[in-house]
């Protein structure tokens, strides 16, 4: 049987969070004991959003996940006690973690991952120093950024950023990702449609006739991207009956509105901006800009200013 180190909790409170991330890698670093390297990482996430990062790493598996510790912060500050903070991380360390590791050796060749390179929609500005780091491509005031989509029984679904370095590796360009994302991304992840009034009435029970369309897709993950498949706006345009005014909820989905005329553009703007600053988590936010469609001309234009 393995043998568990007993845990000596250090008497101190913690006022930061840096403080806090550096306490926690100590005593779960104590805790694991021989044959475990504990270290923090800083992360840099969507939108430039940095979030402390524990990697416990062992000399006998060759993969482990990222545990991110704000949210650890949080339960702290109101009042949730180290000593189950750190049973928690070790938790989900153990159960995360496959018993046999995982063999990476694919990756290094492009034909190995090619069928599986997919693209996301990020905010150009918000992300300029990650966008010096990646491959991708501008889109009006966003960029495509690429990714390798796996799905295994050890590690779920999940996903990796493609960055220059693999490019690299992968003696590929650009626009070679392009091409496999385009055809890889809608196959993947096929968009999904939704009426507004529809999801009112599964969440509420009411059935309320609103003239709004929900575009995600099948994970409601990155769902925004499906704004840029192939021929999405074009049959949302023609199903809903109008050009299409469209604003940018999340990372994850934008709500489609008919350009009937009956809407205020400017009111329209200002309710992204309120929406995003009040509603929506900074990791989240897609876009302050409102989008217009022009369905007979199959353009896709940005109303406002660069955001």
């Amino acid at each position: 049987m393995e043998k568990k180190n007993t845990l000596k909790l250090e008497n101190e409170m913690y006022t930061n969070i840096r403080g806090f991330a550096e306490a926690v890698s100590r005593n779960i670093s104590q805790w694991m004991g021989e044959g475990y390297e504990v270290k923090l990482q800083e992360v840099r996430k969507n939108n430039g959003v940095l979030l402390q990062g524990l990697i416990i790493l062992s000399k006998e598996k060759n993969i482990s996940p990222t545990i991110y510790l704000n949210s650890f912060w949080e339960m702290y500050v109101s009042g949730t006690s180290l000593t189950r903070i750190l049973t928690m991380v070790r938790e989900i360390y153990e159960n995360s973690v496959p018993a046999n590791g995982v063999d990476m050796s694919f990756f290094r060749e492009y034909e190995k991952v090619r069928t599986k390179i997919c693209y996301r929609l990020v905010n150009t500005r918000r992300n300029r120093l990650l966008l010096e780091q990646v491959p991708h491509v501008e889109l009006l005031d966003l960029s495509l950024c690429f990714y390798y989509a796996y799905e295994s029984q050890n590690l779920g679904e999940g996903s990796i950023l493609i960055h220059n370095n693999h490019m690299e590796m992968w003696n590929c360009n650009t626009e070679m990702l392009m091409k496999a994302a385009v055809e890889n991304t809608c196959r993947l992840y096929p968009e999904k449609l939704l009426r507004m009034c529809d999801i009112m009435k599964e969440c509420m029970g009411e059935s309320v006739d609103v003239p709004m369309h929900v575009l995600t897709n099948r994970i409601k993950c990155y769902g925004a991207t499906a704004i840029v498949y192939p021929d999405v706006l074009q049959k949302a345009a023609e199903q809903i009956g109008h050009d299409l005014y469209i604003l940018p909820s999340s990372i994850h989905e934008v709500i489609l509105l008919p350009a009937d005329g009956e809407q205020d553009e400017e009111r329209l703007k200002e309710m992204i901006r309120e929406v995003n600053s009040t509603c929506v988590e900074p990791e989240e936010i897609l876009s302050d800009s409102l989008y217009f469609y022009d369905h007979q001309n199959k353009r896709l234009d940005n109303l406002s200013y660069s955001g």
